[in-house]
């Protein structure tokens, strides 16, 4: 799948969790390639683009604590339940070498699943790692 199909499912997904949880399940999410020639930030949708990429290496230590020496394929998913703030609460391996990564700026994934509605909006998650295990993310 190429990156700007990627977008429209990411976005779509997010919006159907935000109507099954009633509110904003992630509020922040950004596609990352970790590729040589290609890696960065390739898109970004959330409340701080211009303070995102500078607290990217610190918001990412929660997340890179939980998942070293761990292997994933596309599709994957991995949660970070105690990150609070802006420290990336999941994460999604979509293309050999890229990750879209999940946040809610102010609430922790422990406090989202606390909510019984996280049941019906998890399943909309896990549809769109489907996508990606099926389509991976073109690098």
């Amino acid at each position: 799948m190429d990156l700007d199909t990627a977008r429209r499912h990411i976005q779509a997904s997010l919006e159907r969790m935000r109507v099954a949880y009633l509110q904003p399940v992630f509020d922040e999410w950004a596609i990352l390639g970790v590729a040589p020639k290609t890696g960065g930030v390739l898109a970004y949708f959330g409340p701080r683009p211009d303070a995102f990429r500078r607290a990217l290496t610190d918001d990412a230590e929660p997340l890179r604590a939980l998942t070293a020496g761990k292997s994933f394929t596309e599709g994957d998913l991995e949660f970070v339940p105690d990150a609070v703030k802006t420290r990336y609460d999941a994460f999604m391996k979509i293309g050999a070498s890229s990750y879209l990564v999940l946040n809610h700026t102010v609430r922790s994934m422990e406090e989202i699943r606390g909510d019984a509605k996280w049941l019906n909006a998890q399943a909309m998650l896990f549809d769109l790692s489907e996508k990606f295990r099926a389509d991976p993310l073109e690098e």
